[in-house]
């Protein structure tokens, strides 16, 4: 129990120090917004009730809009009349959900704190809680971003945003350019553990007869994809299967699967075979620990990642619009 502690500490103080390089704080509401944590936890244990789904949507939510320019809530804005289609326009950004959820704790919140949390932060919250209250790791987070005041455009989603199509290098350059050790770029993909994977985005994994990729897979696995999600399927962004057996629970049950030739996309099983990452992807599948600790590292990273501070963008009102 002593050591577990005095790991515990080691961490906590290491993700404080690797925060500091982009102007957040533990304590950013501490005398404006004291309760701000408390409002986003409560209120989405009851909206979680009611939706199981919704926590997958969440950490999605949060991944599709820190990558594009940094975690700014750009990815709230809905397009003005006779606008230029807002990043929500983006086929990458096909499933994203739940976006309204954000909204209703921003109104929570200013009830209680008026013009005082962007909604930034309060993305980031609600995608920590997505994690803790399905059974992972609660992050301490720092806080203090501010809002973009400009509506990027869908053509740098596009751009940016990767596509089911990528493979490990792609990811790994992907996350090395937020800081992230390969331990840690390995584990933020361990966030496909909730949520399921639409059938658009495996076809060519299935049916591209140049790839050889269902010579990789557990052949029940692969037989099960192939009768779940056939060929020239009409309806595949509408047809799912679900990231791993345990989907509303945040586990390593991914690494396991991954392991075994189940891994849904393609950068799941990739992984488990690049010499670079297949012994991350073992040590993950046997110990839950491990993975959540370089999980909640690779979090706080990723939270971190293009922020705006200070007398950068502002505190918008409404989240799904620019003040």
């Amino acid at each position: 129990m002593v050591m577990r502690t005095i790991v515990a500490v080691f961490f906590l103080l290491h993700f404080r120090f690797g925060v500091e390089s982009c102007s957040l704080s533990y304590d950013f509401y501490e005398k404006s917004c004291p309760q701000v944590e408390d409002i986003v936890k409560y209120g989405l244990q009851a909206m979680f009730l009611t939706d199981p789904t919704s926590p997958a949507a969440l950490l999605r939510l949060m991944f599709h809009d820190c990558q594009v320019q940094g975690c700014d809530a750009s990815i709230l804005v809905d397009p003005g009349e006779g606008s230029v289609p807002t990043e929500m326009a983006s086929a990458k950004n096909f499933g994203i959900r739940k976006r309204e959820l954000i909204s209703i704790l921003k109104s929570m919140i200013e009830a209680q704190c008026p013009q005082q949390v962007s909604c930034a932060d309060i993305l980031i919250l609600a995608a920590r809680e997505a994690v803790a209250l399905t059974g992972g790791p609660r992050i301490q987070v720092p806080l203090g971003r501010r809002d973009s005041s400009q509506t990027l455009s869908y053509e740098l989603a596009d751009a940016v945003l990767p596509p089911a199509t990528a493979g490990v290098a792609d990811m790994l350059n992907l996350f090395a350019e937020k800081g992230m050790t390969l331990a840690e770029s390995v584990a933020i993909l361990g966030a496909h553990t909730l949520g399921i994977t639409h059938c658009s985005n495996i076809q060519n994994r299935l049916y591209n007869p140049n790839n050889g990729e269902l010579r990789a897979m557990e052949p029940s696995f692969a037989s099960f994809l192939g009768l779940t999600c056939p060929q020239g399927l009409q309806s595949s962004n509408l047809s799912f299967v679900l990231n791993d057996p345990t989907t509303f629970v945040f586990d390593n049950e991914y690494y396991v699967n991954a392991m075994g030739g189940r891994g849904v996309l393609k950068i799941d099983a990739e992984m488990a075979l690049d010499p670079q990452t297949a012994t991350v992807m073992q040590r993950f599948s046997i110990n839950q620990d491990d993975f959540f600790q370089e999980f909640s590292s690779a979090f706080v990273k990723l939270s971190c990642s293009g922020v705006l501070t200070g007398k950068q963008g502002v505190i918008r009102k409404n989240c799904n619009a620019i003040n």
